[in-house]
């Protein structure tokens, strides 16, 4: 193996491994103790204005309404998500962020936010667009082998 390869596969596993545990730690320790990663990411793929069904969020999520349903029913008890049936059509159930849901969607927002803008501080424009081809280019990879489709 090559000392590029081997390099970039270290840091590629440990950025990974460090993102997930950063996220965790952060949620642990700060305002948002009583949600877990999965649930943070629920939040996220929920969006901060307009409701969305539960098919619609599964899909984005890439799990079942029935897996989705017992996080939603978790995130509801804690105060972050409720549950609005259509008017027009009873059986349609969307889902939306409460004031204390939208408080948490912001808070992991900035944290993404701000691991990008240290990401590239410093970074000369053609340098930018270089990790930006990059990232492009091992985002396609995965997809491509992977059976990752596009949100």
């Amino acid at each position: 193996m090559s000392k590029s390869i081997h390099v970039l596969n270290e840091l590629l596993v440990d950025i990974f491994n460090d993102i997930l545990t950063i996220e965790q730690n952060a949620l642990q320790s700060g305002e948002l103790k009583d949600l877990s990663v999965t649930e943070i990411h629920t939040i996220e793929a929920i969006g901060m204005y307009i409701q969305r069904t539960m098919t619609e969020v599964a899909s984005d999520l890439k799990i079942t309404v029935g897996t989705l349903s017992t996080a939603i029913n978790h995130l509801v008890r804690k105060g972050y998500v409720e549950r609005v049936r259509c008017e027009e059509d009873r059986r349609i159930v969307y889902i939306k962020l409460t004031k204390k849901g939208k408080l948490a969607y912001r808070i992991h927002d900035k944290f993404h936010k701000d691991m990008i803008k240290a990401t590239i501080s410093g970074l000369s424009d053609e340098e930018e667009d270089i990790l930006i081809s990059s990232m492009e280019k091992l985002n396609d990879f995965f997809k491509n082998n992977y059976d990752i489709v596009d949100k």
